[in-house]
C-alpha cells in the first residue's frame, strides 16, 4: 500500500467515502478489518486514502448486504474491477441478486396482503389460524381462504395430521382435480361414465386422505366448500365462476354415482332407515 504525506488527486479519505455513500466511518474501518474492503493507499499520518475504484466495489458490498448476504457469502461474490467486462459482470450479477430479492418480496407483499384480507373477515384474533394462512400462502395453495372456514377440530386435523409434504401433494392433486372436473363438464363427460367413476375414485381417494379416514370431518368440509364456493363467485368473472359451478357439479354427480356402485356410506348412513344420522 502506498503513503503519501497529503491527500493527493484521484484519492479520498475515509471520510469523504463515507459521506459519499451514506455510511459510517466506522463502517469502513470494519470492512478494513475484515478484509472486504481495504483502502488503496495511506498518509503519513496513518489516514486510508481511497479511490473511486473503491467507491464502486462499497457499493458492490453495501447492495449485497442489502439483500441479506453474509459478509462472507458478499467476499465470496466481489469480482475484480480491472476491465470494463468485469465491471458489467458485477453490474449483471448484482442485477440479477437484486431481481430476485425483488421478487421474493414482491411475493411477500402479496402474502402479507392476503393475511390482512382475511383478518379483516375473521370476528377474534386468532394466531393459530393466522399461522395455518401463512403456511398454506407459502406452498402456494390457492384454497388458503378456506381456513377462516373451518372449525377447531378440523383446523387441528390440518394442522397436526397433516404434514407439509402430504399437505402440498394434496394441494396438487385438488387442483388438478378441479380443473380436470370443469373440462369433463365442459365437453360433456357422463358423471357415472368409465372416465367420471376413474375421476371419482381418485377425489374420493383424495377426500379420505386428507381426512384420515375421519367421516365426521366430511360434513364440515362440505359446508366449507359451499361457503368458499360463494366467496369466489364474488371474486371472479362470470366465466371463472361458471367453470368452477360446473366442475363443483360433476364432483358431486359423480361421487354420488361413485359412492352407490361401491356401496360406500361416506356420511354414516344408516342401511336399514336409508336417512343420514
Amino acid at each position: 500500500m502506498e503513503k503519501y504525506r497529503a491527500v493527493p488527486a484521484g484519492y479520498m479519505t475515509v471520510g469523504e467515502l463515507a459521506k459519499k455513500m451514506g455510511v459510517t466511518v466506522r463502517t469502513l474501518q470494519y470492512y478494513d478489518r475484515k478484509n472486504l474492503l481495504k483502502p488503496s493507499a495511506e498518509s503519513e499520518g496513518g489516514r486510508r486514502l481511497y479511490t473511486d475504484k473503491d467507491m464502486i466495489s462499497l457499493h458492490q458490498i453495501l447492495s449485497l448486504k442489502s439483500l441479506g448476504f453474509s459478509l462472507e457469502d458478499i467476499r465470496k461474490r466481489l469480482i475484480s474491477l480491472d476491465t470494463p467486462a468485469d465491471v458489467a459482470n458485477a453490474l449483471a450479477a448484482q442485477a440479477a441478486d437484486i431481481e430476485k430479492q425483488i421478487g421474493v418480496l414482491s411475493e411477500t407483499l402479496e402474502d402479507i396482503k392476503a393475511l390482512r384480507e382475511e383478518v379483516l373477515q375473521m370476528q377474534a384474533v386468532d394466531f393459530k389460524r393466522y399461522a395455518a394462512i401463512i403456511t398454506n400462502l407459502q406452498m402456494k395453495n390457492e384454497q388458503y381462504r378456506l381456513i377462516k372456514y373451518l372449525d377447531d377440530k378440523t383446523l387441528e386435523h390440518c394442522s397436526s395430521a397433516i404434514d407439509r409434504e402430504s399437505a402440498a401433494e394434496i394441494i396438487e392433486t385438488y387442483s388438478r382435480l378441479i380443473r380436470q372436473a370443469a373440462e369433463y363438464r365442459a365437453s360433456g363427460v357422463a358423471p357415472d361414465s368409465e372416465k367420471g367413476m376413474k375421476f371419482a375414485e381418485e377425489f374420493w381417494s383424495m377426500i379420505e386422505k386428507f381426512t384420515g379416514g375421519d367421516a365426521s370431518l366430511l360434513p364440515k368440509l362440505m359446508e366449507v366448500e359451499v361457503l368458499a364456493e360463494a366467496e369466489q363467485a364474488k371474486d371472479v368473472g362470470d366465466s371463472d365462476s361458471k367453470n368452477q359451478a360446473g366442475a363443483n357439479l360433476f364432483i358431486g354427480s359423480s361421487l354420488e354415482a361413485y359412492f352407490k356402485k361401491q356401496g360406500i356410506d361416506p356420511f354414516g348412513i344408516n342401511s336399514d332407515k336409508g336417512e343420514k344420522k
